[in-house]
C-alpha cells in the first residue's frame, strides 16, 4: 500500500482559556491555556484534532508523490488518518475521501482559499436564533454588547474639495428606491413574464463568442473576471404563475429552465428557510434565485491564482445589484443575502461544494402590504403594497 497526503492540507493551534479552579481558590484570579492542534484540509468539511507524531507524518508525506509507509508508523495511527481522509491510499481504501481530493486537484484552487471556502460554508445554521440569543438582533442590541463602530467614513487630514451635484433624473429616482425587502406577499403569485425578464436582463447571454469549436465565451449585462461568467442561476420556485413550485436551472444562452428533482411542494418553505439560514423573513419570496458559481470554469484559466475567487466574489455582487435594479423598475421587491446554509443548498441542487457551490440568494416577489419585520430605511423610501 502508497500514500500521499491530501492536497490541501494545514494546522492551527487552537487555545481554550478557562479560569484556574485551584488558584481562585487560593486567592489568585489566574487563567488556564490548553493548546490542541487541528487540521484542515479543502476536501473535508471540519477540523481535525491531530496530535504531534500525527503532525510530523503528514509533514513528512507528500500530497503528490506516492510513497510507502515511513518505517515504524504505527499502524494504528495510519488507519486512523486513512479513515479521516487526511492520509490517501494507493489503492484506495476511502474511496469518498478520494473521489473529494482528486476533484479538488482538478479544479486548480488556490490553496488558502480552498480552505477558506470550504470551513466558512454553514450547515444546519438558524443565524437568527443565534443572534437573537446573544442579543445582537437589532442596531441598539449590537451597540450595547460590541460597544459603538468604527466611525462610517475615516475622513483623512485636510481640505476636502466639494464636487457639483448633478440635477436628479429618472436612474437616480431608480437608485433611490432599491431597497432590501424584508415583508414579502407570499399568497400574491409572482407572474413568470416578470420573473423571465428579470433574468433575461441580469442572467441570460446576449452573444456568444466562439474561439474554437470547444471554447466559447458569452456576454451578458454584467461584468465578469476574464469574461469567462462562472457564476449560474438556481431557483426554488414557491409561487410564480405558469411554473410548477420546485428546484429549476437556468440556462443563460436558451432562456429556459430545466425542472430539477425536487421535494413536494408543502416541503419547500422549510427548505427555503433552511437554506436561508432562518431568515424568514426572506423565505416567503415567491422565487429565489441561487446564485452557484462554477470555480472550475473561473480556475480554468486563473490557475492557482490568489485573486481568483476574489474575481468570483465580485461576478455574484455584479449580478445581485443588477436584480436589485430590474426588479425595482418593475415595481417588485428583493434582497440578497450571503448568510445561508450553503452545505444545505449545495445538497439540495446536486453541486459537490468543490467544482460548484452557493455563494448567495437573491429573491423576488411582491412586498407586503404590512411592514411585519422592520427594514432599513433612513430616506424613507420603502412604500407599503407598491405595485408600480
Amino acid at each position: 500500500m502508497r500514500l500521499r497526503r491530501c492536497a490541501s492540507l494545514m494546522f492551527e493551534p487552537r487555545e481554550a482559556v478557562t479560569l484556574d479552579l485551584r488558584a481562585m481558590l487560593a486567592g489568585h484570579a489566574e487563567m488556564d491555556s490548553q493548546i490542541s492542534w487541528v487540521a484542515l484540509a479543502a476536501h473535508l468539511d471540519q477540523p481535525l484534532p491531530v496530535d504531534a507524531e500525527e503532525r510530523q507524518l503528514l509533514g513528512e508525506l507528500s500530497a503528490h508523490r506516492w510513497s510507502e509507509p515511513p518505517a515504524g508508523t504505527s499502524p494504528a495511527m495510519l488507519a486512523r488518518l486513512v479513515e479521516q481522509g487526511l492520509v490517501l491510499t494507493d489503492p484506495p481504501d476511502e474511496v469518498g475521501h478520494q473521489m473529494r481530493d482528486e476533484a479538488l486537484r482538478r479544479s486548480q484552487w488556490w490553496p488558502l482559499a480552498a480552505l477558506a471556502h470550504r470551513h466558512a460554508r454553514w450547515q444546519a445554521v438558524d443565524s437568527v436564533e443565534d443572534m437573537r440569543r446573544q442579543g445582537l438582533d437589532t442596531a441598539a442590541g449590537l451597540r450595547q454588547r460590541l460597544g459603538p463602530p468604527p466611525p462610517v467614513v475615516q475622513a483623512l487630514q485636510g481640505d476636502y474639495q466639494p464636487l457639483p451635484r448633478s440635477e436628479e433624473a429618472a436612474f437616480d429616482a431608480l437608485l433611490a428606491q432599491r431597497t432590501t425587502c424584508r415583508n414579502f406577499d407570499p399568497q400574491r403569485a409572482l407572474p413568470l413574464p416578470l420573473l423571465a425578464q428579470v433574468l433575461q436582463r441580469t442572467l441570460m447571454a446576449h452573444a456568444v463568442q466562439k474561439v474554437e469549436r470547444d471554447t466559447e465565451f458569452l456576454k451578458k449585462n454584467v461584468p465578469s473576471g476574464g469574461g469567462l461568467h462562472p457564476t449560474e442561476g438556481f431557483l426554488l420556485v414557491q409561487n410564480v404563475e405558469g411554473l410548477a413550485p420546485g428546484l429549476y436551472h437556468y440556462h443563460p444562452v436558451q432562456h429556459a429552465v430545466l425542472p430539477l428533482p425536487s421535494p413536494p411542494p408543502d416541503a419547500l418553505p422549510a427548505l427555503a428557510r433552511r437554506m436561508l439560514s432562518g431568515q424568514e423573513w426572506f423565505a416567503d419570496a415567491p422565487a429565489l434565485l441561487v446564485l452557484a458559481p462554477r470555480y472550475d470554469r473561473c480556475f480554468w484559466k486563473y490557475r492557482n491564482h490568489a485573486k481568483a475567487y476574489r474575481a468570483v466574489t465580485l461576478d455574484v455582487g455584479h449580478i445581485s445589484q443588477l436584480l436589485y435594479l430590474c426588479a425595482t423598475e418593475r415595481g417588485l421587491a428583493a434582497f440578497v443575502t450571503a448568510a445561508i446554509n450553503d452545505a444545505d443548498v449545495d445538497r439540495a441542487f446536486g453541486f459537490d461544494g468543490i467544482g460548484q457551490s452557493a455563494m448567495a440568494i437573491c429573491g423576488l416577489g411582491w412586498r407586503s402590504a404590512t411592514l411585519d419585520t422592520a427594514e432599513f430605511d433612513p430616506a424613507g423610501r420603502v412604500v407599503v403594497g407598491d405595485d408600480r
